[in-house]
């Protein structure tokens, strides 16, 4: 199992750009499937974007697609959340988690779902100012 932990989070005005880290700890990173979800206080943790084990494939929600882009770097168990014109409505903590995955691809159905992921990360803060 991987233990995992978020940083870069922060505070940017609206149309602004971030750039989240999540560096992964333990055996075989390259075996995991890796997404960024985030939460607001009082609502459901939503799925944000997912790479595949060898970052050939991703998959983001509709909500920020062409804006955030989702990357890895096996070789330095890592994975990256570019986001740019950030919106007040991407305000959130962002969490990085972590799914073994026996393909070397996204199924968009499990990955979305914050229950087939067995490592989290504490989360990262971001807030967006208008």
């Amino acid at each position: 199992q991987v233990q995992l932990e978020e940083s870069g989070g922060g505070l940017v005005q609206a149309g602004g750009s971030l750039s989240l880290s999540c560096a992964a700890s333990g055996r075989q990173f390259s075996r995991y499937l890796i997404s960024w979800f985030r939460q607001t206080p009082g609502l459901e943790r939503q799925f944000v974007a997912a790479v595949s084990r060898s970052g050939g494939t991703t998959y983001y929600v509709d909500s920020v697609k062409g804006r955030f882009t989702i990357s890895r770097d096996n070789t330095k168990n890592m994975v990256y959340l570019q986001m740019s014109s950030l919106k007040t409505e991407d305000t959130a903590t962002y969490y990085c988690a972590a799914q073994l995955a026996g393909r070397d691809s996204v199924d968009p159905r499990s990955s979305i779902n914050p229950r087939s992921y067995t490592s989290w990360g504490q989360g990262t803060k971001v807030t967006v100012s208008s």
